[in-house]
């Protein structure tokens, strides 16, 4: 799932004639949605989703003593 934000657009971009670029301003604005909607960091994946193996292996010997 990707998150966007919102943020001020770029002032616009000035041609040697001195008229504004709106197709450089509309580039621009898709560069940056592309950017940061299809980013390949997906911080979810990375995060700890439950107790590891040397977790279980220091807590398996306890949960066999009480199953005794």
């Amino acid at each position: 799932m990707a998150t966007l934000t919102s943020g001020s657009l770029p002032s616009p971009t000035r041609n040697r004639d001195g008229r504004s670029g709106a197709f450089a301003e509309l580039r621009a604005f898709w560069r940056q949605f592309f950017s940061r909607a299809f980013d390949p960091y997906r911080p979810e994946l990375h995060y700890m989703r439950g107790p590891g193996p040397a977790w279980r292996a220091k807590h398996a010997s306890a949960a066999r003593r009480h199953t005794s």
